[in-house]
């Protein structure tokens, strides 16, 4: 092996490919894992929104309602790369109020979970969605022109 495949091995350069393959990566795994919660609270709406918690004070019925368009209606532009950072910034208010309100900031007990949600979709916020994206490919038709 020679000098530069060991420099690169040990002190990979960091691409755009490579970074928006990660932005993907992260994407698609804590958008499904989320939808799957979101999911689960459609489902068992009629049980769950009598003893759903109400941070916000809006009502039980509400917050669950709210709960639902972040981990369901978020979670699915996460997953396309659609308005990615508008939805990142709902599903880590979502992670936030869940943190702060049902979990009282314990991130290395019950709230670790939403704490690392709420740290990847931080991430993701200040990354953006990444080159594999419909925002990507829509800011590329937008620079262009093409819906101008």
């Amino acid at each position: 092996m020679n000098k530069e495949k060991i420099i690169g091995l040990l002190f990979p350069e960091a691409s755009s490919k490579t970074a928006g393959r990660l932005i993907l990566a992260l994407r698609l795994m804590f958008g499904i894992m989320l939808l799957t919660h979101g999911i689960t609270k459609i489902v068992n709406f009629g049980a769950t929104a009598p003893m759903f918690p109400d941070p916000l004070g809006v009502g039980s019925a509400v917050s669950l309602g709210l709960a639902i368009f972040a981990e369901v209606g978020c979670s699915l532009a996460l997953l396309l790369g659609l308005l990615t950072r508008p939805a990142c910034l709902v599903l880590a208010f979502n992670m936030f109020v869940a943190i702060a309100a049902v979990h009282h900031f314990d991130i290395l007990g019950a709230g670790e979970l939403a704490f690392l949600y709420f740290v990847i979709f931080m991430a993701i916020l200040l990354t953006g969605a990444g080159r594999y994206s419909v925002d990507h490919l829509l800011r590329s038709r937008l620079q262009a022109g093409a819906y101008m």
